[in-house]
C-alpha cells in the first residue's frame, strides 16, 4: 500500500533533481512574484532584446522570437526559427528560459498537420 506512494514520490524527487541539474540554480524570490506575460516579440523589442543578447554574451535571436516580459521589461527570449534562446543572468529566469522552450514547442507541435496512419491491408 505505501509502496507504490513511496515509489512515485521518489520518482517525482529524482525528476525535480534532474530539473535542477538541467536548469542551474534558480532563486527563490522572497517578495510576492511579480506577474509574467509570455508573448511574440513586437518589432518595438528589438533594442531591449539587443540588451538582453548583451547582457547575455549571447547573440540575439532572430525570426518569430517569443518573450519572457516582467513588469515591463523583457527578462528572457526564445527563437522559434532556431531555438536559440537568452536570458538576463542577474535575474531568476531559469524557470522563464523553460516556459519559453515548452511554449515553443506546443506552438511547434500545433503548426505540424496532424499525422495520418497508413494502414497495411492483409493479403488475402
Amino acid at each position: 500500500m505505501y509502496g507504490a506512494r513511496l515509489r512515485v514520490k521518489m520518482l517525482l524527487m529524482r525528476a525535480t533533481e534532474t530539473l535542477k541539474k538541467l536548469l542551474g540554480p534558480t532563486q527563490d524570490v522572497q517578495v510576492a512574484s511579480p506577474a509574467v506575460t509570455i508573448r511574440y516579440a513586437r518589432p518595438d523589442d528589438a533594442l531591449a532584446l539587443l540588451d538582453l543578447a548583451d547582457v547575455d554574451s549571447s547573440r540575439p535571436p532572430h525570426g518569430v522570437v517569443l518573450v519572457a516580459e516582467v513588469d515591463g521589461r523583457l527578462w528572457a527570449a526564445h527563437s522559434l526559427a532556431d531555438g536559440h534562446a537568452v536570458a538576463d543572468p542577474f535575474r531568476p529566469t531559469g524557470e522563464l528560459a523553460f516556459l519559453l522552450a515548452e511554449r515553443a514547442r506546443q506552438l511547434a507541435g500545433a503548426a505540424r498537420p496532424p499525422r495520418r496512419r497508413h494502414r497495411t491491408l492483409a493479403a488475402a
